[in-house]
């Protein structure tokens, strides 16, 4: 693969790889290799380590603190950490609030929060979905009424990730209940510390809870954390959710679960041979890693553009369906190689503290992250609503 880089992208894969190995403790890569839940410590200690080197947030632009690399650069470090087992960076604030506050956000918010989000000092949470508005985000109910200097917001907010780590979340509240649905949001920025709010974790199928509820009662929030015009927030939502879905398509991850796949099956025996040699199971493997390829170069023209500062398009959600398909299919593949290894299902076994059988595959956490992955289809928009908006950018270019 690298034979078509340049001799200063090899350099740099070169760098990141020497980053990686000083700086990466291999008790924390491991973790992440078993798919294992991290502290919030864990995730800040990793923050930190690439805030010092400057490779905290590759797509901002210089100007406010980023790396801003090229579409190459950003590929090849995605690469290098995935395989190296690094923890993912948590992406509200770096990836989803950053763009947006660079785009509509006031100067003075600019100047006030991207700072803090590079330094970890606030933690983002979203505060998007809602019981009964998912994949229909604009069905949303939770209401935010001016009183004075400030919204007071009420309602309820589902599926949020991390937020029993987060000091602040950034909301899509309902500010207008009378104009049509898309066009009375507004986008606000909330401290999870203040009064009126609270925090429900939801057990998941793998028996984590890094999900939430969010309950809003009479929170009081000043009116200059509204970003952009009041009712606007519609439009900032969708270009937040470009960038989320194209974040969603993990293709550093994919090539890590993938180079998982073959090394257990390529230990793992099927009628005396090794289960990489069955005609049957290296055909998927085949196709699912020619599938990885086509994406990854889908994703690098998405984030060519995005990197020249214009907002992904309707290809993203073509990216976040086959994205997520991928690692769907590759976690099917881990779980069908390793066999029993991928029995356990109490929590304590998924996590890798009490796995009751050996483990001759080097196969811990394929069990965790299979059924972690079950969400990706669902989460950031289901795919089916994924294939509707992509429809309709094909027929609206037909037309």
């Amino acid at each position: 693969m690298d034979l078509s880089l340049s001799a200063d992208d090899k350099a740099f894969r070169a760098e990141v790889r020497a980053f990686l190995d000083e700086n990466l403790p291999a008790e924390l890569a491991d973790k992440v290799r078993r798919s294992q839940s991290l502290s919030k410590q864990e995730h800040d200690f990793w923050h930190t380590k690439l805030n010092d080197r400057g490779w905290l947030a590759p797509n901002w632009p210089k100007k406010f603190g980023g790396a801003e690399w090229d579409a190459v650069q950003r590929n090849i470090f995605e690469d290098e950490c995935a395989l190296a087992y690094a923890p993912r960076i948590v992406p509200f604030g770096l990836s989803m609030l950053g763009p947006v506050l660079q785009k509509f956000g006031s100067e003075a918010q600019q100047n006030y929060w991207l700072p803090r989000i590079l330094s970890g000092e606030d933690w983002w949470c979203q505060g998007y979905s809602e019981p009964g508005a998912g994949s229909d985000l604009a069905a949303l109910k939770t209401r935010a009424v001016r009183d004075g200097d400030h919204y007071v917001v009420n309602g309820q907010k589902t599926w949020t990730t991390l937020g029993q780590h987060a000091n602040m979340i950034f909301c899509l509240v309902r500010t207008d209940p009378t104009a049509k649905k898309q066009e009375g949001i507004s986008f606000l920025l909330i401290n999870m510390n203040s009064p009126g709010i609270e925090v429900r974790p939801i057990t998941l199928i793998d028996g984590g809870a890094e999900v939430n509820e969010v309950w809003f009662t009479d929170v009081r929030v000043p009116v200059e954390n509204l970003v952009g015009e009041e009712n606007k927030g519609w439009t900032y939502a969708k270009f937040l959710l470009t960038h989320e879905r194209t974040n969603i398509a993990g293709v550093g991850f994919s090539r890590a679960g993938l180079a998982m796949v073959k090394r257990i099956a390529g230990r793992a025996q099927a009628r005396g041979r090794p289960l990489l040699d069955n005609p049957h199971f290296a055909a998927r493997v085949a196709q699912v890693e020619i599938d990885l390829m086509a994406m990854a170069v889908t994703n690098l023209r998405i984030v060519s553009k995005a990197a020249k500062g214009q907002a992904p398009g309707a290809e993203s959600s073509l990216l976040k369906i086959k994205g997520t398909q991928i690692r769907q299919e590759i976690t099917d593949l881990a779980r069908r190689a390793a066999g029993p290894q991928a029995m356990p299902f109490a929590s304590e076994g998924l996590d890798g503290t009490n796995t009751p059988l050996p483990d001759p595959y080097d196969a811990g956490g394929v069990a965790a992250s299979y059924f972690n992955n079950r969400k990706l289809s669902i989460f950031g928009g289901s795919n089916e609503i994924q294939r509707e908006i992509y429809a309709k950018h094909l027929m609206k270019g037909a037309s």
